[in-house]
């Protein structure tokens, strides 16, 4: 791995914030940090980065402290996974442009993708969910991506903006994700026109009321997932007060960490960003405690990911055979996580739930069979 420690803010918050004293088992004190005596990522399994760039929300917004105020609730937490081992590397320096910040933000995450690492971002406004995927797109790799927010920022605009950076993400040619889905929005802010948008591409999306009558529902998205990207104003104002541009409803905070600890789970997901926490409107610093929160089941998820069993340990599943309307299919159940996962008509197997199975058992077709079959096809 090339060095990185150039792009990086010379003092880390651990150096900052020397007089904290920290329990032994507390991650302030389990954590490793990438400081200019020591900038080693090799060893890690996960690698933290702060990135403060406000420039998609507001041309003229500051730069700013989030992911500080975030690691010194999240440092606070105690450490139940040492097998995982997290290294912070600190703040991304703010660049002369909005451009710099996000071009020295792509170049890490490149080089830490190249090198197999696991990265968690700090925002910064949605848009640098842009950088995540490029980590991707620049070694022409096809990804599935799941984003949880309340709005769809699809908006037509000339400039990259929280509000506008899906358009060039789902729809610039040559495009290299196979797979989106959008978890959480609500309906009065989205225009009709959106969702015909997604669903012409054959993207999924689950609305906040439906995707919180049935939380699972989501996991089989999240576990097919590479990349993952939250926005604050998912989140219901009451559980995140930060959220001024936020909305009376949303999720609850144990439901976010509920996605973050499915996240976790993911065979395949390298890369997650958590955006739009503003920490000047954060009331008793609420919302920086549930963000670390999220952080702390994410990392429980990443345990439940090595204890899962590959596909081809089939010793490890339970198989059923079901035909459903001419298709003959089967369902593996695993033995370890008790998940689910659907067999396609070309041999390939993809997640599902209890309840897709459940359907065909009925002699119907499972929603999420048909819509894969359609990507297939």
């Amino acid at each position: 791995m090339h060095d990185l420690h150039q792009f990086f803010a010379q003092r880390h918050f651990i150096e900052t914030h020397s007089h904290f004293r920290y329990d032994p088992l507390q991650w302030g004190s389990k954590m490793q940090f990438a400081t200019q005596e020591r900038f080693d990522l090799d060893e890690a399994d996960v690698v933290l980065i702060g990135c403060g760039e406000q420039g998609g929300q507001h041309e003229a917004a500051s730069f700013s402290q989030a992911p500080d105020a975030i690691r010194k609730e999240l440092y606070q937490l105690y450490q139940w996974h040492p097998e995982i081992r997290i290294t912070d590397a600190g703040n991304i320096l703010q660049g002369a442009t909005t451009s710099d910040t996000r071009a020295a933000l792509r170049t890490v995450l490149q080089e830490l993708h190249d090198a197999g690492k696991i990265v968690l971002v700090l925002g910064g406004s949605h848009d640098l969910t842009m950088q995540q995927y490029e980590a991707f797109s620049s070694r022409n790799q096809l990804i599935d991506a799941v984003i949880a927010d309340a709005w769809i920022d699809l908006d037509e605009s000339e400039l990259m903006s929280d509000r506008s950076f899906l358009m060039d993400m789902l729809t610039a040619q040559p495009n290299f994700v196979r797979h989106y889905t959008h978890l959480g929005f609500q309906s009065y802010f989205v225009h009709p026109r959106m969702l015909e948008t997604l669903d012409q591409l054959r993207f999924d999306f689950i609305r906040v009321g439906r995707l919180r009558e049935n939380l699972e529902e989501a996991e089989p998205a999240l576990r097919a997932a590479d990349l993952f990207s939250v926005d604050m104003n998912v989140l219901r104002y009451s559980d995140a007060p930060a959220n001024t541009q936020g909305s009376p409803n949303g999720l609850h905070g144990d439901e976010a960490c509920t996605l973050t600890r499915y996240a976790g789970m993911a065979t395949h997901l390298s890369s997650f960003g958590i955006y739009g926490y503003e920490p000047k409107a954060d009331v008793h610093q609420m919302t920086a405690k549930l963000i670390a929160q999220m952080i702390w089941y994410f990392v429980e998820g990443l345990v439940l990911r090595r204890q899962e069993a590959s596909l081809s340990e089939r010793n490890e599943f339970t198989e059923f055979n079901v035909r459903f309307t001419a298709n003959d299919s089967s369902f593996l159940k695993s033995r370890r996580s008790r998940r689910w996962w659907m067999q396609m008509p070309d041999g390939s197997f993809v997640p599902c739930t209890y309840n897709d199975y459940l359907a065909a058992c009925n002699n119907e077709i499972p929603e999420r069979w048909l819509r894969e079959q359609e990507r297939l096809s």
